[in-house]
């Protein structure tokens, strides 16, 4: 939709978009880009990104800013990009509370929305053939395989830490990749996403206060560090990764949306609500820390649940999440049919 078009409430709902991939790109598998997939401003998202190349930056050095933000289609990824941020310290920190005191009805609730994500794309897309069926095979096992992969110990070395934003990032990017599960499997979610995060939280209540005292705290400067190599890593990820999908969903659109309906398929043994997580132990069987004193996930132990309480309130959280996606989906084809209508 242009810029100038957009009303009070399509930007209200852009925040809220950008709230919802907040919160979802920081949940361990799930991830942001099926909420732009499934809420249908995917394409938009990656084109506009792709708007961030060498022109934008001659546009904003020659002080042409009016342009620029035109040009990147700054009031669609400015509000997105908003959203995304009061998420981190608000949405996120509520899911980090539920995380902990109800976890298997939050990942239930997240199992059932990726598998209404999947119920939703294999019904809307009508392009199904010898070809995008092997894409959407192979994009489930690439999803699956990634799910098995045994996660490595915290790095905080800044080379490191720049390369986990152009990885972490990928969630946003392409639906069904969870840049928070990667950034398990690389051993600095914790780093990276709640550390770092809370860091900068306490950073603005310390210059809110007038207290300056972190500036000389080695470890809240160390941390400030590795978010702002992060934060640079991501945008770098995000911009690249969406020039590559864009060209890759220009020239071969059908294969791409069926390899990224695999992926989100292949991520539902990511969330499987189900699970023990498994920490490493060393030779004398003492559980391993990192150096904040974390215990060191080694991976993950699915089982199927026995028949209680806590399953069948489980099941309906699976449900609920399924009938949420459907539900908005119902709610996106109803206010199109009346945009036709009038």
């Amino acid at each position: 939709m242009p810029q100038s078009t957009r009303t009070l409430a399509d930007k209200i709902l852009l925040i809220l978009k950008g709230l919802a991939m907040g919160a979802a790109n920081k949940v361990p598998g799930v991830s942001g880009g099926v909420v732009a997939f499934v809420a249908g401003f995917y394409e938009e998202f990656i084109y506009s990104l792709q708007k961030v190349n060498f022109k934008a930056f001659k546009l904003f050095i020659n002080f042409r800013w009016a342009s620029f933000f035109q040009y990147i289609n700054g009031s669609f990824l400015g509000l997105l990009i908003l959203g995304m941020l009061i998420s981190y310290f608000s949405v996120s920190k509520i899911l980090d509370y539920f995380l902990v005191t109800h976890e298997l009805y939050v990942w239930s609730l997240f199992f059932g929305m990726i598998l209404g994500s999947v119920v939703y794309i294999a019904r809307t897309f009508k392009n199904w053939n010898t070809a995008t069926i092997s894409f959407l095979i192979g994009g489930t096992l690439a999803g699956v395989a990634i799910s098995l992969l045994p996660p490595s110990t915290q790095n905080d070395n800044l080379i490191f830490v720049f390369f986990c934003g152009i990885i972490g990032v990928s969630g946003m990017t392409l639906p069904g990749l969870s840049g928070s599960f990667i950034l398990i499997l690389l051993g600095n979610y914790v780093l990276l996403l709640v550390d770092s995060v809370n860091t900068l939280f306490d950073t603005f209540i310390h210059v809110f206060n007038n207290d300056y005292s972190f500036l000389n705290d080695p470890e809240h400067m160390r941390l400030l560090t590795v978010l702002i190599v992060f934060s640079i890593g991501s945008v770098v990820g995000m911009v690249s990764l969406s020039h590559l999908l864009g060209y890759v969903l220009k020239q071969y659109k059908n294969q791409t949306f069926a390899s990224i309906t695999g992926f989100i398929l292949g991520s539902l043994g990511v969330v499987w609500p189900w699970k023990n997580k498994i920490f490493k132990l060393n030779t004398q069987g003492e559980l391993l820390v990192d150096n904040n004193g974390n215990p060191i996930l080694d991976h993950f132990e699915r089982y199927l649940p026995e028949l209680n309480m806590n399953t069948y309130i489980a099941l309906l959280w699976i449900i609920i999440g399924v009938a949420l996606v459907l539900y908005l989906d119902y709610i996106g084809n109803k206010n199109t049919q009346i945009i036709k209508d009038s």
